[in-house]
């Protein structure tokens, strides 16, 4: 398994690992309900040093990045950041990603740790007609998430920069504790607010050190994998591999508002051709109404006990106390308030589909 900069200091602070994405990772250090509602009501700290990082620059990279990812390009400015996703060539979704812009044609694309090899390909199989330069600096840039209503209070101390000046989705590059050209951006996955933050690897355990020398004084808390994602399932954010993947479209996936039709994108028409039409699937919010959790796989039915779709995620919410999951049904099953069954462990349970988020702050 590789090992980020941080993996040694999870494991000295007896933190649970597992192998993620090929990556020694933390699932949980005292608990993930009690770690998810930390991030809730106080601040928690993720190690995400596993995503991807590609610099994108040259006279053709606004133009190369307009084809290949869904989202307007052109509307970002230095300093702005965008949630994105490739589309590939068969109207399914290669990753979700963010772009960052930081000058005219220069630009950074964070990727799932999952998806680092693939993307990688990906994207220089589509460059040949742009005049761009790629580099993959994954292996050089280490990233941790500060989640949390606190974020502010926690990190403002160790930085010179106005923190509560910055709008959702917006980054800028200073310093953390003395430590230069460190970036700060207000975006995240976990529906609680809060920053993620970009250093040079080497930099990236004494920023570590820092904030847990001060852990008891700010409350901040270690968050590990597990509560990652039960809290990014409450705020109905999709999971690649889970809810989107390589055959999944994202009007299908609600990912319509990343989907720009004012521009010229890879497999435009085909995606133009689902929105006009209409998905013949949904992603949808689900909420148990009889006793079991909802897993991935689950078949979802109606009250005819036809398969009218699939689970993708599902877990006991924390905050709610409810028993939550994302998946896809037949698009006439996917207006909230639709009773739909969830076969768990041979057994018809009784549901409802709900908006989504499942939490919003």
């Amino acid at each position: 398994m590789k090992a980020t900069a941080l993996t040694d200091k999870h494991i000295n602070l007896g933190a649970k690992m597992v192998e993620f994405a090929g990556f020694n990772m933390p699932v949980y250090y005292s608990g993930i309900v009690d770690e998810h509602n930390a991030v809730r009501n106080n601040c928690g700290i993720f190690d995400v040093s596993h995503m991807g990082e590609f610099e994108v620059s040259g006279p053709d990279a606004l133009n190369f990045l307009q084809y290949i990812t869904s989202n307007d390009v052109s509307k970002l400015f230095p300093g702005k950041v965008q949630y994105s996703c490739f589309p590939n060539d068969a109207g399914g979704i290669v990753d979700d990603l963010l772009v960052y812009m930081f000058a005219e044609n220069s630009y950074l694309l964070v990727v799932n740790a999952a998806n680092i090899d693939k993307d990688w390909e990906w994207v220089n199989k589509n460059k040949t007609n742009f005049n761009v330069s790629l580099t993959n600096i994954s292996d050089t840039i280490a990233q941790v998430a500060v989640q949390g209503p606190e974020a502010i209070k926690v990190l403002q101390p160790y930085t010179s920069a106005n923190l509560s000046e910055m709008t959702y989705y917006t980054f800028i590059i200073t310093e953390f504790a003395g430590i230069k050209d460190v970036i700060f951006s207000t975006t995240g996955y976990t529906g609680s607010g809060g920053f993620e933050i970009y250093t040079k690897i080497e930099d990236m355990p004494l920023i570590w050190d820092i904030f847990m020398k001060d852990a008891e004084k700010t409350g901040l808390k270690p968050i590990g994998l597990g509560a990652r994602d039960t809290l990014r399932l409450e705020a109905g954010f999709c999971l690649y591999g889970n809810d989107i993947n390589d055959t999944t479209s994202p009007i299908e996936a609600g990912l319509g508002w990343i989907t720009s039709f004012t521009k010229d994108f890879m497999c435009k028409d085909h995606h133009l051709k689902i929105k006009t039409d209409g998905p013949a699937q949904k992603l949808v919010g689900i909420e148990m109404i009889d006793r079991g959790i909802p897993r991935h796989y689950c078949e979802i039915l109606n009250e005819n006990n036809e398969k009218i779709g699939e689970v993708t995620s599902g877990t006991n919410s924390p905050f709610t106390g409810k028993n939550i999951a994302m998946g896809y049904v037949a698009s006439a099953w996917s207006k909230p308030g639709s009773e739909i069954y969830i076969s768990i462990r041979n057994k018809l349970l009784k549901a409802n589909v709900v908006k989504m988020p499942f939490f919003n702050k």
